[in-house]
């Protein structure tokens, strides 16, 4: 079982920290001594315990799951770590938190995990261990049924007991924002084999791929971007979560207004992109390196 201190506590109640302190003082689970809280016989019987930090000396703390009645907000979602999540999937912990990784939700601290932009939009909020002062992260009980994570288990989202989808018109549906992205992908058939076996859409991609190959990335195609909206991106790089998108139908009004709403979804969630066009193709040795090491990447 997890514990974690007071302050902690309080941050994951969304109260401030002096008026969780009173309250329980008020129900006479700690008391203060010699200017310090120190927990009560009573408090010891609802599950806190006592831990010694070198540098803070001895402090109170309490299972992450525990009951405060009349403190925490009846509306506020609970709150799992990796492990909870993990056992819900049947992983480890370990291998759970590299998943939210490739997501892009999370990434490594000096010591632990810690939040992303991106992790905050599905509701992930990050903490600091007392007495390691490592950080990690927790997230809501929804993060069950969310579809990128349900997805990577191949497990249907009702499976998992998700909330019932609501159901929209055909005029609803021609005005989702990214509808006419299936389109264009039924019209291109990927039918342009890579060097690494992937099939591309385009004689471009297949350059663009070639050279992912040929530079020793690791990279996939057309991978599911891990956010609400239905987006596909071209080329995905792990190593950076680093996102590519070649833009090679400049003249077609249709396609420029699916690129301008692509554009915004990647800015919105502050996603590391690559933007290639068809003048960076002829010449990609050129221009790749040069993109890909603004992110981190060298391959020269």
């Amino acid at each position: 079982m997890e514990y974690i201190s007071t302050s902690a506590l309080a941050n994951e109640l969304d109260i401030k920290s002096a008026d969780l302190f009173d309250k329980l003082k008020t129900l006479g689970w700690i008391e203060r001594k010699n200017d310090k809280w120190v927990l009560t016989e009573f408090g010891k019987q609802k599950g806190g315990q006592t831990r010694n930090n070198p540098n803070f000396g001895e402090f109170v703390v309490w299972p992450e799951n525990i009951s405060l009645y009349g403190v925490e907000q009846t509306d506020k979602p609970k709150l799992l770590n990796a492990t909870a999540i993990g056992k819900h999937f049947d992983i480890s912990s370990q291998r759970l938190n590299l998943i939210l990784s490739e997501f892009g939700w999370i990434e490594k601290d000096v010591a632990g995990w810690k939040i992303t932009k991106l992790g905050k939009t599905v509701g992930g909020r990050q903490f600091e261990h007392e007495t390691s002062g490592g950080s990690y992260v927790l997230w809501p009980d929804n993060i069950l049924q969310n579809k990128s994570l349900v997805g990577v288990f191949n497990i249907t989202a009702t499976e998992k007991e998700a909330p019932k989808q609501v159901s929209t018109t055909p005029q609803q549906q021609t005005q989702t924002p990214l509808a006419t992205s299936n389109n264009f992908r039924e019209k291109f058939e990927a039918k342009h084999r890579t060097k690494d076996g992937h099939f591309v859409r385009s004689k471009a991609e297949v350059i663009i791929d070639n050279t992912l190959y040929d530079y020793g990335l690791v990279h996939a195609y057309e991978k599911k971007v891990p956010i609400d909206e239905e987006l596909y991106t071209d080329f995905y790089l792990p190593n950076g979560k680093v996102y590519i998108e070649f833009w090679g139908m400049e003249n077609d009004p249709k396609y420029l207004e699916r690129k301008k709403i692509k554009l915004e979804i990647y800015k919105k969630y502050d996603l590391k992109l690559i933007e290639l066009d068809e003048s960076d193709i002829s010449n990609l040795d050129d221009h790749l390196p040069k993109k890909l090491l603004k992110y981190g990447i060298k391959v020269y």
